[in-house]
């Protein structure tokens, strides 16, 4: 299947990119971690290309309220990470599996706060329908946020947390995007071809209950 013109560069780029492009934290020689797979799906849309993005439900056990790819653990039934990126789409937000073209899966990285090894899938999303949370516990919100938009420099900064890492971060439609999914974006605009300079001396603290890490209870 032919790719559009402004997704070929990314894809491309997508199939010799090596994971140390792509991260500096990579799965664990001794082969532990949980194995997962998103999927970040790029779509035509009013406002030129899109990327579909969710924001993970507020009480949720690990990664809570970040901003993400649709995407989850790997099931046993799962024969490989891209059925994996596929199901949990569908899980996650009704995305129908067969509006989707497989671009390209990246090489595996390593989530160190929850151990997962996530494999990034690319994938053309060819015929654009209406997706929405299919379980408010899991997904608070989805949307296509344009390509543009996350290469304005005005949208664009540094994430200080408060463990001392500074990396990667948007504000796009409503969203504060930082950690593993900024990261990512970081790339893939620059892999696509669509990155701008922006100020990296713009650092911004994570906003309080941004962490992703659910509160301990208090001791009895």
């Amino acid at each position: 299947m032919d790719l559009p013109d402004w997704l070929q560069p990314l894809a491309d780029a997508a199939r010799a990119v090596r994971p140390q492009d792509l991260s500096r934290f990579l799965p664990p020689d001794d082969g532990s971690g949980r194995p997962s797979a998103v999927l970040m799906a790029f779509a035509d849309t009013a406002d030129g290309p899109g990327v579909l993005l969710i924001e993970r439900a507020a009480d949720m056990r690990t990664h809570a309220g970040q901003v993400a790819f649709p995407g989850g653990a790997t099931d046993p039934e799962d024969p490989h990470a891209v059925a994996t990126a596929l199901r949990e789409a569908e899980e996650e937000v009704g995305l129908d599996p067969s509006t989707v073209h497989i671009v390209a899966e990246l090489p595996a990285l390593y989530l160190p706060p929850s151990g997962f090894v996530v494999s990034p899938v690319l994938a053309w999303w060819t015929a654009p329908h209406e997706v929405s949370p299919v379980d408010a516990a899991e997904v608070a919100r989805v949307a296509v946020v344009p390509v543009r938009a996350l290469a304005d420099p005005a949208n664009r900064f540094r994430v200080s947390h408060p463990s001392g890492l500074v990396g990667p971060g948007f504000e796009v439609a409503g969203l504060f995007v930082w950690g593993f999914t900024a990261g990512l974006l970081d790339h893939l605009l620059r892999l696509g071809g669509w990155a701008q300079p922006w100020d990296e001396a713009r650092i911004r603290p994570l906003p309080a209950g941004n962490s992703g890490l659910r509160p301990r209870p208090p001791a009895s």
